[in-house]
């Protein structure tokens, strides 16, 4: 989504029934949580598979 599409989302929820798109608002914040927990745990998955990758590793 870029800045204009975003600016038109946001204007049409401002002109909008707020009472009708408050349910849109919640579902975003549910899916944001959500996202947030599998983007941790994918993150917790990919350290455990290779550990070194995107680290500095002391060369000896």
């Amino acid at each position: 989504m870029n800045e204009d599409d975003k600016k038109e989302f946001l204007n049409d929820f401002k002109k909008g029934d707020v009472d009708n798109k408050l349910d849109m608002w919640y579902y975003a914040v549910d899916q944001e949580a959500l996202w947030e927990e599998i983007l941790a745990e994918m993150s917790m998955v990919a350290q455990a598979a290779n550990p070194h990758k995107g680290k500095v590793v002391d060369e000896e």
